[in-house]
């Protein structure tokens, strides 16, 4: 068994603007490193096909799927928030997107992959059940727990270490106790949530953790909470497989954040997730990372740590 790159051209069709940080040139820049690097020829490839409308329907609630197709806009732009736009691909990029993680969760859940990255977008994390934003429109991550949940993983990770705060993950599963969602991010930043108070509640209460940093928090900080703080949650939690957003965006590269991650400590947080998964599958989904180079070596790093 190999691991499994699931990604789709499809989601480079997505297009905000030439302005806009989250483009299509993402895309581009990892998979001509991964390919520059020697790295694509060791993975096992596949198309990020089309989510069904079922497995959507299991975190986000068929109102806001109608409302989705309604922005589909027959020209131009229409906007979601001021931050999130669509263009006439965007929906159909979306579906690929949460779709190549259902597709990467199935293929490792059943053994034919030893775990798999999901080169896609739209980014997936600040879409909430029933609203999208900050550049994420379905929420990949929560789609794909909730998928691996039908398949019978009744107790799924999430494992967030982008440098904004999941809100929409977190919402997803707040008083659940079937999904412990655990992040890191610099704080006070966007979206605003993700306080060390917020717990979860009812039946979720104690089942989200949130390691808020301030800014200039580097390699030390993250290690601390990666090693230590995740490992010992994921070791009471026990779950049965672990969904990873992985956001790129706290490496101090990025030009969206003010964290001072290096390539060593984004290494570092991958192979502190999958020693604290060891015998689980574990699927890793992109979420940000902004300045293209950086992104590119990151990811392809973290594809080394998957191949270990």
């Amino acid at each position: 068994m190999t691991t499994g790159l699931f990604t789709h051209e499809h989601c480079t069709r997505h297009d905000m603007g030439d302005w806009h940080p989250e483009s299509p040139a993402r895309l581009a820049a990892i998979m001509d490193y991964l390919k520059a690097s020697g790295l694509l020829s060791e993975l096992e490839e596949h198309e990020a096909v089309h989510v069904s409308r079922e497995a959507l329907a299991r975190a986000h609630p068929e109102s806001y799927l109608a409302a989705l197709d309604k922005l589909h806009p027959p020209e131009g732009l229409s906007w979601a928030d001021p931050d999130t736009a669509l263009n006439i691909y965007t929906l159909d990029a979306a579906a690929r997107a949460a779709g190549g993680a259902v597709a990467a969760v199935k293929a490792v859940l059943a053994g034919s992959l030893a775990n798999a990255f999901c080169a896609v977008r739209p980014p997936g994390h600040h879409a909430e059940p029933a609203r999208g934003m900050g550049f994420c429109l379905l929420n990949n991550a929560a789609v794909g727990a909730r998928y691996a949940q039908r398949l019978g993983y009744a107790r799924v990770m999430v494992a967030d270490f982008d440098v904004h705060h999941g809100n929409g993950t977190q919402a997803a599963f707040y008083e659940d106790d079937s999904v412990f969602y655990f992040s890191t991010h610099e704080y006070p930043h966007y979206p605003g949530t993700g306080a060390a108070g917020e717990r979860g509640v009812g039946r979720g209460a104690g089942f989200t953790r949130n390691v808020p940093l301030s800014a200039g928090a580097g390699d030390a900080a993250l290690r601390q909470a990666w090693e230590e703080t995740f490992r010992a949650d994921a070791g009471a939690f026990s779950p049965d497989c672990c969904i990873v957003s992985a956001g790129y965006d706290l490496h101090e590269g990025d030009p969206l954040a003010d964290l001072a991650v290096s390539d060593e400590g984004v290494r570092g947080i991958v192979r502190s997730i999958l020693e604290s998964c060891a015998g689980i599958p574990v699927v890793f989904a992109l979420e940000g990372g902004y300045h293209l180079a950086t992104l590119a070596r990151c990811v392809g790093l973290t594809v080394e740590e998957l191949l270990r």
